[in-house]
């Protein structure tokens, strides 16, 4: 199918074979985009069977995958319109303790990894005078949180350059908007390899009840894109409503 069949514009999501990453796919699919879905686990991206949908086994740390991937979903579907930058890792630790290739690991992916996706896209955007970019962050990235401290800081830069590059990109018409959630119900917590932090953060979620699931921050994500391409939803931070830090 080529961009003139498409009503819609083309959606590229990383980080989309679980959790918010795959529920911002099915919103978007429902919403009538053609996808360009982004991760290492291909076969998670292809159990979706989501209709005009290109499934790419890409890590997001491989600047010339990445650029090689959504070449090649422009091809077919057109331009990219709205770039979802889902992709990352939350290994939590603390500094005297934790081995310094998690630290590494979550730079790379949960920083570069988002610049990565902002370099290639960002040009032809500009060029357009139109385009979205959404990074998702989270509530650590506007406060720090025990065990959190690396994974703090990648998400505190992931606020601060997604403000920067909004500043920059602003005159161009082009968004980008920080999407920042509380405690989830995802597969992230599973990267952590302490099982006593892991228990500990399980035992505190239980004193926050019912926390949001990744259809919760789809929605969030879905909305800001779909308002006027004049109105720019800078920030959504969303939280359990329990939760208290």
């Amino acid at each position: 199918m080529s961009s003139a069949d498409n009503k819609k514009p083309l959606v590229v999501i990383t980080g989309a074979s679980s959790g918010i990453g795959e529920a911002a796919a099915i919103s978007f699919s429902e919403a009538g985009h053609p996808l360009l879905l982004i991760a290492r686990r291909l076969e998670r991206l292809e159990q979706l069977k989501l209709p005009n949908t290109i499934c790419s086994k890409v890590d997001v740390t491989d600047l010339d995958l990445l650029k090689k991937s959504i070449s090649e979903a422009e091809s077919k579907y057109g331009p990219c319109d709205c770039l979802v930058n889902n992709a990352g890792v939350m290994l939590l630790g603390t500094a005297d303790k934790q081995d310094p290739k998690e630290w590494q690991q979550m730079v790379n992916v949960n920083i570069m990894g988002v610049m990565n996706g902002i370099h290639v896209v960002l040009p032809g955007m500009i060029e357009r005078k139109q385009g979205t970019i959404l990074n998702i962050s989270s509530i650590a990235g506007r406060k720090t949180f025990p065990n959190h401290s690396v994974y703090c800081g990648t998400k505190f830069g992931v606020h601060a350059l997604t403000e920067q590059i909004r500043e920059e990109a602003a005159p161009y018409n082009v968004r980008l908007i920080t999407i920042a959630p509380g405690v989830v119900e995802t597969e992230l917590l599973g990267h952590t390899t302490s099982d006593e932090i892991k228990n500990n953060y399980k035992e505190w979620k239980k004193t926050v009840g019912k926390v949001l699931e990744s259809e919760d921050v789809a929605r969030s994500i879905l909305f800001a894109y779909q308002q006027p391409p004049h109105v720019c939803i800078r920030e959504i931070v969303l939280c359990p409503t329990r939760q208290d830090r």
